[in-house]
Protein backbone atom coordinates (compact mmCIF):
# COMPACT_ATOMS: atom_id res chain seq x y z
CA UNK A 1 0.00 0.00 0.00
CA UNK A 2 1.26 3.24 -0.87
CA UNK A 3 1.44 6.24 1.31
CA UNK A 4 2.05 9.58 -0.23
CA UNK A 5 2.62 12.33 2.49
CA UNK A 6 4.63 15.68 0.60
CA UNK A 7 2.90 18.01 -1.01
CA UNK A 8 5.57 19.87 -3.67
CA UNK A 9 6.12 23.18 -2.81
CA UNK A 10 8.80 26.00 -4.02
CA UNK A 11 10.98 23.43 -5.64
CA UNK A 12 10.76 20.67 -2.96
CA UNK A 13 8.90 17.73 -1.29
CA UNK A 14 7.95 19.12 2.12
CA UNK A 15 5.01 17.73 4.59
CA UNK A 16 1.70 19.50 4.54
CA UNK A 17 0.26 21.59 6.93
CA UNK A 18 -3.10 19.67 6.37
CA UNK A 19 -3.37 16.13 7.99
CA UNK A 20 -6.60 14.91 6.60
CA UNK A 21 -6.12 11.53 5.06
CA UNK A 22 -7.94 10.68 1.91
CA UNK A 23 -8.27 6.46 1.16
CA UNK A 24 -7.08 5.53 -2.29
CA UNK A 25 -9.33 2.80 -3.55
CA UNK A 26 -8.96 0.39 -6.67
CA UNK A 27 -11.30 0.34 -9.01
CA UNK A 28 -11.28 -3.11 -10.25
CA UNK A 29 -11.41 -4.56 -6.29
CA UNK A 30 -12.86 -1.95 -4.24
CA UNK A 31 -10.15 -2.60 -2.13
CA UNK A 32 -8.06 0.02 -0.72
CA UNK A 33 -4.18 1.02 -2.57
CA UNK A 34 -3.16 3.71 -0.72
CA UNK A 35 -3.55 7.10 1.32
CA UNK A 36 -2.85 10.83 0.88
CA UNK A 37 -2.42 13.18 3.36
CA UNK A 38 -4.28 16.17 2.34
CA UNK A 39 -3.22 19.58 2.21
CA UNK A 40 -5.07 22.86 3.66
CA UNK A 41 -5.48 26.69 2.93
CA UNK A 42 -2.31 26.83 4.87
CA UNK A 43 -0.55 24.59 2.06
CA UNK A 44 -2.39 26.68 -0.19
CA UNK A 45 -0.40 29.89 1.33
CA UNK A 46 2.86 28.73 1.08
CA UNK A 47 2.14 27.65 -2.35
CA UNK A 48 0.71 30.95 -3.83
CA UNK A 49 3.82 32.54 -1.86
CA UNK A 50 6.41 30.34 -3.57
CA UNK A 51 4.99 31.11 -7.24
CA UNK A 52 4.63 34.90 -6.12
CA UNK A 53 8.57 34.84 -5.64
CA UNK A 54 9.12 33.14 -8.44
CA UNK A 55 7.14 35.08 -10.96
CA UNK A 56 9.17 38.28 -11.30
CA UNK A 57 11.92 36.31 -12.68
CA UNK A 58 10.34 34.23 -14.42
CA UNK A 59 7.80 36.24 -16.31
CA UNK A 60 10.42 37.93 -17.76
CA UNK A 61 12.32 34.95 -19.32
CA UNK A 62 12.89 35.22 -23.23
CA UNK A 63 10.84 33.27 -25.81
CA UNK A 64 13.94 30.66 -25.89
CA UNK A 65 14.19 30.47 -22.48
CA UNK A 66 10.67 29.03 -22.20
CA UNK A 67 11.05 26.70 -24.91
CA UNK A 68 14.03 25.11 -23.41
CA UNK A 69 11.83 24.92 -20.10
CA UNK A 70 9.11 23.29 -22.31
CA UNK A 71 11.95 20.58 -23.79
CA UNK A 72 13.01 19.86 -19.90
CA UNK A 73 9.76 19.07 -18.91
CA UNK A 74 9.02 17.20 -21.95
CA UNK A 75 12.06 14.52 -21.79
CA UNK A 76 11.49 14.64 -18.12
CA UNK A 77 8.02 13.33 -18.11
CA UNK A 78 8.86 11.06 -21.44
CA UNK A 79 11.38 9.69 -19.13
CA UNK A 80 8.99 7.92 -17.09
CA UNK A 81 6.27 7.30 -19.50
CA UNK A 82 5.57 3.30 -19.27
CA UNK A 83 5.34 4.05 -15.02
CA UNK A 84 2.95 6.82 -15.76
CA UNK A 85 0.54 4.68 -18.05
CA UNK A 86 1.03 1.57 -15.23
CA UNK A 87 -0.21 3.94 -12.34
CA UNK A 88 -2.65 5.46 -14.58
CA UNK A 89 -4.31 1.61 -15.17
CA UNK A 90 -3.83 0.55 -11.87
CA UNK A 91 -5.29 4.05 -10.08
CA UNK A 92 -7.57 5.03 -11.88
CA UNK A 93 -9.09 1.82 -13.97
CA UNK A 94 -8.29 3.47 -17.47
CA UNK A 95 -7.57 0.83 -19.98
CA UNK A 96 -4.43 0.05 -21.41
CA UNK A 97 -5.27 1.57 -24.86
CA UNK A 98 -6.87 4.60 -23.05
CA UNK A 99 -3.87 5.33 -20.61
CA UNK A 100 -1.01 4.79 -23.26
CA UNK A 101 -3.11 7.59 -25.41
CA UNK A 102 -3.72 9.77 -22.41
CA UNK A 103 0.21 9.69 -21.42
CA UNK A 104 1.59 10.36 -24.53
CA UNK A 105 -1.02 13.26 -24.83
CA UNK A 106 0.60 14.95 -21.57
CA UNK A 107 4.37 14.34 -23.04
CA UNK A 108 3.02 15.93 -26.16
CA UNK A 109 1.46 18.94 -24.52
CA UNK A 110 5.10 20.26 -24.28
CA UNK A 111 5.90 19.93 -27.60
CA UNK A 112 2.93 20.87 -29.49
CA UNK A 113 3.06 24.53 -27.46
CA UNK A 114 6.78 24.74 -28.64
CA UNK A 115 5.72 24.86 -31.79
CA UNK A 116 2.80 27.43 -31.00
CA UNK A 117 5.60 29.49 -29.16
CA UNK A 118 7.95 28.99 -32.21
CA UNK A 119 5.56 31.08 -34.23
CA UNK A 120 3.86 33.23 -31.78
CA UNK A 121 4.86 37.13 -31.29
CA UNK A 122 4.61 38.81 -28.00
CA UNK A 123 5.23 42.07 -29.14
CA UNK A 124 3.09 43.66 -32.52
CA UNK A 125 1.68 46.55 -33.76
CA UNK A 126 -2.21 47.33 -33.69
CA UNK A 127 -3.30 50.49 -35.68
CA UNK A 128 -0.69 53.02 -34.19
CA UNK A 129 0.39 51.25 -30.74
CA UNK A 130 2.76 48.54 -29.69
CA UNK A 131 0.43 45.53 -27.93
CA UNK A 132 2.55 43.69 -25.16
CA UNK A 133 1.54 40.46 -24.39
CA UNK A 134 2.55 39.65 -20.69
CA UNK A 135 2.11 37.12 -18.70
CA UNK A 136 -1.09 37.33 -16.45
CA UNK A 137 0.67 36.25 -12.94
CA UNK A 138 0.15 33.35 -10.71
CA UNK A 139 -2.02 30.43 -12.58
CA UNK A 140 -4.49 28.23 -10.21
CA UNK A 141 -4.50 24.64 -12.18
CA UNK A 142 -7.61 22.57 -11.46
CA UNK A 143 -7.97 19.36 -12.85
CA UNK A 144 -10.49 15.84 -12.85
CA UNK A 145 -9.56 12.98 -12.23
CA UNK A 146 -10.70 11.09 -15.89
CA UNK A 147 -6.84 12.03 -17.75
CA UNK A 148 -5.55 13.93 -14.65
CA UNK A 149 -1.82 13.94 -15.55
CA UNK A 150 -2.87 14.91 -19.22
CA UNK A 151 -5.05 17.89 -17.87
CA UNK A 152 -1.58 18.94 -16.34
CA UNK A 153 1.06 18.96 -18.96
CA UNK A 154 -1.68 20.68 -21.06
CA UNK A 155 -2.30 23.35 -18.95
CA UNK A 156 1.01 23.42 -17.35
CA UNK A 157 2.72 23.93 -20.77
CA UNK A 158 0.43 26.70 -21.83
CA UNK A 159 1.05 28.43 -18.30
CA UNK A 160 5.18 27.91 -19.04
CA UNK A 161 5.29 29.67 -22.68
CA UNK A 162 3.28 32.38 -21.17
CA UNK A 163 5.71 32.81 -18.13
CA UNK A 164 3.09 32.09 -15.51
CA UNK A 165 4.04 30.66 -12.16
CA UNK A 166 1.35 28.09 -10.80
CA UNK A 167 -0.26 26.55 -8.15
CA UNK A 168 -1.83 23.00 -9.41
CA UNK A 169 -4.73 21.33 -7.79
CA UNK A 170 -5.10 17.87 -8.95
CA UNK A 171 -7.90 15.33 -8.11
CA UNK A 172 -7.80 13.27 -4.92
CA UNK A 173 -8.49 10.44 -6.51
CA UNK A 174 -5.44 10.45 -8.75
CA UNK A 175 -2.87 10.73 -6.00
CA UNK A 176 -0.65 8.26 -7.21
CA UNK A 177 -0.44 9.45 -10.69
CA UNK A 178 0.47 13.16 -9.54
CA UNK A 179 2.83 12.25 -6.96
CA UNK A 180 4.83 10.00 -9.88
CA UNK A 181 3.91 13.24 -12.60
CA UNK A 182 5.41 15.69 -9.84
CA UNK A 183 8.36 13.78 -9.81
CA UNK A 184 9.15 14.25 -13.52
CA UNK A 185 8.47 18.27 -13.33
CA UNK A 186 10.88 18.44 -10.43
CA UNK A 187 13.51 16.35 -12.47
CA UNK A 188 12.84 18.77 -15.35
CA UNK A 189 14.78 21.91 -12.86
CA UNK A 190 12.50 24.84 -13.40
CA UNK A 191 13.13 27.74 -11.42
CA UNK A 192 11.71 26.94 -7.48
CA UNK A 193 8.33 28.29 -7.14
CA UNK A 194 7.15 27.72 -11.09
CA UNK A 195 5.56 24.86 -9.95
CA UNK A 196 3.62 24.14 -6.84
CA UNK A 197 0.65 21.02 -6.55
CA UNK A 198 -0.87 20.60 -3.48
CA UNK A 199 -3.09 17.25 -2.90
CA UNK A 200 -6.87 18.09 -1.25
CA UNK A 201 -10.52 18.72 -1.15
CA UNK A 202 -12.07 21.16 -4.35
CA UNK A 203 -14.06 22.65 -1.16
CA UNK A 204 -10.91 23.41 0.70
CA UNK A 205 -7.76 23.46 -1.63
CA UNK A 206 -9.83 24.29 -4.60
CA UNK A 207 -11.21 27.05 -2.79
CA UNK A 208 -8.43 28.85 -1.41
CA UNK A 209 -6.56 28.79 -4.60
CA UNK A 210 -9.92 30.20 -6.36
CA UNK A 211 -10.27 33.47 -3.96
CA UNK A 212 -6.75 33.83 -3.33
CA UNK A 213 -5.79 37.64 -3.84
CA UNK A 214 -2.54 36.96 -5.71
CA UNK A 215 -3.86 34.17 -7.99
CA UNK A 216 -4.32 35.98 -11.24
CA UNK A 217 -6.43 33.11 -13.33
CA UNK A 218 -8.35 29.56 -12.89
CA UNK A 219 -7.93 27.08 -15.40
CA UNK A 220 -10.34 24.42 -14.47
CA UNK A 221 -11.51 21.13 -16.39
CA UNK A 222 -14.03 19.16 -14.84
CA UNK A 223 -18.30 19.56 -14.41
CA UNK A 224 -19.76 22.45 -14.82
CA UNK A 225 -21.44 22.63 -11.31
CA UNK A 226 -18.11 23.41 -10.22
CA UNK A 227 -17.12 25.36 -12.92
CA UNK A 228 -20.14 27.66 -11.69
CA UNK A 229 -18.98 27.99 -7.74
CA UNK A 230 -15.33 28.40 -9.26
CA UNK A 231 -16.70 31.64 -11.83
CA UNK A 232 -18.81 32.74 -8.45
CA UNK A 233 -15.63 32.43 -6.23
CA UNK A 234 -13.08 34.21 -8.95
CA UNK A 235 -15.45 37.19 -9.62
CA UNK A 236 -14.43 38.90 -6.67
CA UNK A 237 -10.38 39.30 -7.01
CA UNK A 238 -11.59 39.54 -10.95
CA UNK A 239 -9.48 36.54 -11.76
CA UNK A 240 -9.34 35.40 -15.36
CA UNK A 241 -10.85 32.36 -15.83
CA UNK A 242 -10.91 29.01 -18.94
CA UNK A 243 -13.46 26.36 -18.02
CA UNK A 244 -13.59 23.08 -19.90
CA UNK A 245 -17.13 21.83 -18.79
CA UNK A 246 -19.54 19.22 -18.76
CA UNK A 247 -21.12 18.20 -22.14
CA UNK A 248 -24.02 15.83 -24.32
CA UNK A 249 -22.22 15.77 -27.68
CA UNK A 250 -24.52 14.98 -30.62
CA UNK A 251 -23.35 12.32 -33.14
CA UNK A 252 -25.13 13.31 -36.28
CA UNK A 253 -25.46 10.45 -38.90
CA UNK A 254 -26.71 12.02 -42.32
CA UNK A 255 -28.99 10.55 -44.67
CA UNK A 256 -25.92 9.97 -47.02
CA UNK A 257 -23.74 8.65 -44.63
CA UNK A 258 -21.88 4.77 -44.54
CA UNK A 259 -24.20 3.38 -41.97
CA UNK A 260 -22.23 0.59 -40.90
CA UNK A 261 -19.10 1.78 -40.51
CA UNK A 262 -20.85 5.41 -38.81
CA UNK A 263 -22.75 2.87 -36.71
CA UNK A 264 -19.98 0.81 -35.61
CA UNK A 265 -17.20 3.85 -34.63
CA UNK A 266 -20.71 5.19 -32.95
CA UNK A 267 -21.08 2.88 -30.82
CA UNK A 268 -17.47 2.03 -29.65
CA UNK A 269 -17.03 6.32 -29.19
CA UNK A 270 -19.00 6.45 -26.20
CA UNK A 271 -16.93 4.21 -24.58
CA UNK A 272 -14.10 6.11 -24.88
CA UNK A 273 -12.41 6.37 -21.59
CA UNK A 274 -14.82 3.89 -20.55
CA UNK A 275 -17.47 6.58 -20.99
CA UNK A 276 -16.09 9.27 -18.56
CA UNK A 277 -15.45 11.50 -21.25
CA UNK A 278 -16.71 15.04 -21.51
CA UNK A 279 -16.24 15.04 -25.31
CA UNK A 280 -18.47 11.46 -25.59
CA UNK A 281 -20.32 11.35 -28.62
CA UNK A 282 -23.59 10.31 -26.17
CA UNK A 283 -26.52 11.13 -28.44
CA UNK A 284 -26.82 9.49 -31.49
CA UNK A 285 -29.07 11.27 -34.23
CA UNK A 286 -30.48 9.24 -36.94
CA UNK A 287 -32.75 9.43 -39.69
CA UNK A 288 -36.02 7.94 -38.77
CA UNK A 289 -36.46 5.53 -41.85
CA UNK A 290 -33.42 4.07 -40.75
CA UNK A 291 -33.84 3.40 -37.10
CA UNK A 292 -34.68 -0.22 -37.39
CA UNK A 293 -31.39 -0.78 -39.71
CA UNK A 294 -29.44 1.43 -37.10
CA UNK A 295 -30.92 -0.72 -34.06
CA UNK A 296 -29.62 -3.33 -35.69
CA UNK A 297 -26.20 -2.16 -36.20
CA UNK A 298 -26.06 -0.59 -33.22
CA UNK A 299 -26.33 -4.34 -31.23
CA UNK A 300 -24.53 -6.16 -33.08
CA UNK A 301 -21.96 -3.26 -32.34
CA UNK A 302 -22.07 -3.40 -28.49
CA UNK A 303 -21.37 -7.21 -28.86
CA UNK A 304 -17.87 -6.34 -30.00
CA UNK A 305 -17.44 -4.25 -27.30
CA UNK A 306 -15.05 -5.63 -25.04
CA UNK A 307 -15.75 -4.57 -20.93
CA UNK A 308 -13.05 -6.07 -18.90
CA UNK A 309 -9.70 -5.77 -16.93
CA UNK A 310 -8.03 -2.22 -17.79
CA UNK A 311 -4.44 -3.87 -17.74
CA UNK A 312 -5.79 -5.74 -21.04
CA UNK A 313 -4.51 -4.57 -24.20
CA UNK A 314 -7.78 -5.73 -25.67
CA UNK A 315 -10.40 -4.34 -23.03
CA UNK A 316 -12.47 -1.13 -25.15
CA UNK A 317 -14.21 -0.58 -21.52
CA UNK A 318 -12.71 -0.75 -18.04
CA UNK A 319 -14.30 -0.05 -14.34
CA UNK A 320 -15.59 3.39 -13.46
CA UNK A 321 -13.70 5.40 -11.06
CA UNK A 322 -15.52 4.37 -7.83
CA UNK A 323 -19.12 3.07 -6.41
CA UNK A 324 -20.43 6.59 -6.45
CA UNK A 325 -19.68 7.27 -9.85
CA UNK A 326 -20.93 3.00 -10.72
CA UNK A 327 -24.40 4.03 -8.39
CA UNK A 328 -24.99 7.31 -10.92
CA UNK A 329 -24.60 5.41 -13.77
CA UNK A 330 -26.80 2.84 -12.85
CA UNK A 331 -29.71 5.23 -11.36
CA UNK A 332 -29.67 6.72 -15.13
CA UNK A 333 -30.16 3.21 -16.85
CA UNK A 334 -33.06 2.84 -14.70
CA UNK A 335 -34.20 6.12 -15.51
CA UNK A 336 -34.10 5.79 -19.04
CA UNK A 337 -36.18 2.34 -18.41
CA UNK A 338 -38.55 4.73 -16.71
CA UNK A 339 -38.96 7.51 -18.94
CA UNK A 340 -39.90 4.50 -21.71
CA UNK A 341 -36.83 4.76 -23.96
CA UNK A 342 -36.30 0.90 -25.36
CA UNK A 343 -33.16 -0.69 -24.53
CA UNK A 344 -31.47 -2.20 -26.89
CA UNK A 345 -28.04 -3.30 -25.40
CA UNK A 346 -26.31 -3.52 -22.07
CA UNK A 347 -28.90 -2.27 -18.69
CA UNK A 348 -28.43 -2.58 -15.45
CA UNK A 349 -25.55 -4.89 -13.06
CA UNK A 350 -22.53 -5.95 -14.02
CA UNK A 351 -20.82 -7.78 -16.21
CA UNK A 352 -20.40 -11.42 -15.59
CA UNK A 353 -17.39 -12.52 -13.69
CA UNK A 354 -16.32 -8.87 -12.89
CA UNK A 355 -18.66 -8.66 -9.67
CA UNK A 356 -15.78 -7.15 -7.46
CA UNK A 357 -15.34 -3.62 -9.35
CA UNK A 358 -17.45 -1.00 -10.84
CA UNK A 359 -17.90 -2.49 -14.03
CA UNK A 360 -20.84 -1.10 -16.34
CA UNK A 361 -22.56 -2.86 -19.42
CA UNK A 362 -22.25 -0.47 -22.30
CA UNK A 363 -25.89 0.29 -22.12
CA UNK A 364 -28.12 1.81 -25.59
CA UNK A 365 -31.20 2.77 -25.83
CA UNK A 366 -33.33 3.63 -28.57
CA UNK A 367 -35.93 5.72 -29.69
CA UNK A 368 -35.17 8.33 -27.38
CA UNK A 369 -36.93 11.91 -27.24
CA UNK A 370 -34.61 14.44 -26.80
CA UNK A 371 -36.41 15.75 -23.88
CA UNK A 372 -35.75 12.86 -21.79
CA UNK A 373 -33.23 13.27 -18.56
CA UNK A 374 -31.04 10.66 -20.10
CA UNK A 375 -31.21 12.47 -23.15
CA UNK A 376 -30.20 15.96 -21.45
CA UNK A 377 -27.84 15.34 -18.32
CA UNK A 378 -23.94 14.12 -19.02
CA UNK A 379 -24.23 10.67 -17.30
CA UNK A 380 -20.42 9.82 -17.80
CA UNK A 381 -20.64 6.66 -18.33
CA UNK A 382 -20.69 4.27 -21.54
CA UNK A 383 -24.60 4.84 -22.17
CA UNK A 384 -25.91 5.69 -25.49
CA UNK A 385 -29.32 7.29 -26.56
CA UNK A 386 -30.16 6.93 -30.12
CA UNK A 387 -32.52 9.61 -31.07
CA UNK A 388 -34.52 9.36 -34.39
CA UNK A 389 -34.81 12.64 -36.56
CA UNK A 390 -37.23 13.54 -39.36
CA UNK A 391 -35.11 15.54 -41.59
CA UNK A 392 -32.26 17.37 -41.42
CA UNK A 393 -33.42 20.62 -39.94
CA UNK A 394 -34.50 18.77 -37.18
CA UNK A 395 -31.46 16.66 -36.76
CA UNK A 396 -29.76 20.37 -36.30
CA UNK A 397 -32.69 21.45 -33.73
CA UNK A 398 -32.14 18.20 -31.65
CA UNK A 399 -28.62 18.65 -31.82
CA UNK A 400 -28.49 22.27 -30.35
CA UNK A 401 -31.24 21.69 -27.68
CA UNK A 402 -29.04 21.42 -25.48
CA UNK A 403 -27.55 23.09 -22.26
CA UNK A 404 -24.29 21.98 -23.48
CA UNK A 405 -22.11 22.86 -26.54
CA UNK A 406 -18.54 21.05 -25.91
CA UNK A 407 -18.47 19.08 -29.16
CA UNK A 408 -20.20 17.32 -31.99
CA UNK A 409 -19.62 15.20 -34.51
CA UNK A 410 -20.76 14.06 -38.09
CA UNK A 411 -20.89 11.00 -40.74
CA UNK A 412 -21.55 12.05 -44.66
CA UNK A 413 -20.63 10.69 -47.53
CA UNK A 414 -20.30 14.26 -48.36
CA UNK A 415 -17.31 16.25 -46.50
CA UNK A 416 -18.71 19.28 -47.89
CA UNK A 417 -22.15 18.72 -46.99
CA UNK A 418 -20.76 17.58 -43.20
CA UNK A 419 -19.38 20.88 -43.26
CA UNK A 420 -22.46 23.17 -43.86
CA UNK A 421 -24.05 20.82 -41.28
CA UNK A 422 -21.31 21.62 -39.03
CA UNK A 423 -21.57 25.58 -39.64
CA UNK A 424 -24.93 25.73 -37.91
CA UNK A 425 -24.16 23.20 -35.14
CA UNK A 426 -22.99 24.98 -31.52
CA UNK A 427 -20.50 22.98 -30.46
CA UNK A 428 -16.77 23.86 -29.63
CA UNK A 429 -15.29 21.00 -32.06
CA UNK A 430 -16.92 19.42 -34.23
CA UNK A 431 -15.54 16.05 -36.26
CA UNK A 432 -16.24 15.17 -39.15
CA UNK A 433 -16.08 11.43 -40.23
CA UNK A 434 -13.63 10.58 -37.30
CA UNK A 435 -12.56 11.36 -33.88
CA UNK A 436 -9.43 13.17 -33.89
CA UNK A 437 -7.41 15.64 -31.85
CA UNK A 438 -5.95 18.68 -33.32
CA UNK A 439 -3.60 20.05 -30.71
CA UNK A 440 -3.10 23.29 -32.29
CA UNK A 441 -6.75 23.87 -32.83
CA UNK A 442 -8.89 25.96 -29.95
CA UNK A 443 -10.58 23.35 -27.39
CA UNK A 444 -13.61 24.94 -25.40
CA UNK A 445 -17.16 24.76 -25.11
CA UNK A 446 -20.17 26.83 -26.22
CA UNK A 447 -23.07 27.68 -23.69
CA UNK A 448 -22.95 25.86 -20.51
CA UNK A 449 -19.72 23.87 -21.34
CA UNK A 450 -17.25 26.25 -20.48
CA UNK A 451 -15.91 29.76 -21.05
CA UNK A 452 -12.41 30.36 -23.21
CA UNK A 453 -10.34 27.91 -25.02
CA UNK A 454 -7.11 25.41 -24.41
CA UNK A 455 -4.53 24.45 -27.11
CA UNK A 456 -2.37 26.21 -29.38
CA UNK A 457 -3.05 29.83 -29.61
CA UNK A 458 -6.22 30.42 -28.29
CA UNK A 459 -4.58 28.17 -24.92
CA UNK A 460 -1.45 30.76 -24.97
CA UNK A 461 -3.11 34.03 -25.20
CA UNK A 462 -5.71 32.84 -22.19
CA UNK A 463 -2.49 33.22 -20.31
CA UNK A 464 -1.83 36.61 -21.37
CA UNK A 465 -2.37 39.90 -20.87
CA UNK A 466 -2.54 42.78 -23.50
CA UNK A 467 -0.67 45.92 -22.68
CA UNK A 468 -1.24 49.09 -25.24
CA UNK A 469 1.52 51.33 -25.35
CA UNK A 470 0.60 54.60 -27.31
CA UNK A 471 2.91 57.30 -28.56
Amino acid sequence: MQKIQQVYIDGAFVNPHGTEIFELISPVTNEKTGEVVLGDEADVALAVAAAKRALPLFSKTTKEERIQYLHQLQAAVNARKEELVQVMVEEYGGTLQFSRMSVQNGIDAFSNMIETLQHFEFEKTVGKSKVRLESLGIAGIITPWNASNSFICNKLAAAVAAGCTTVIKPSEMSARQTQLLAECLHKAGLPNGVINIVNGLGNVVGNAITTHKDVAKISFTGSTAVGKSIAKGAVDTMKRVTLELGGKSPNIILDDAELPAAIMQAVFGVGMNSGQACIAPTRLLVPASKLDEVNALAKAAAAQVKVGLPNNAETNIGPLVSEKQYDRVQGYIKLGKDEGAILLAGGEGKPAGLEKGNFVKLTIFTNVRNDMRIAQEEIFGPVLSIIPYKDEADAIAIANDTTYGLAAYISSGDVKHAERVAAQINAGRVCINQFVHDPQAPFGGFKQSGIGREYGVYGLEAYLEPKAILQ
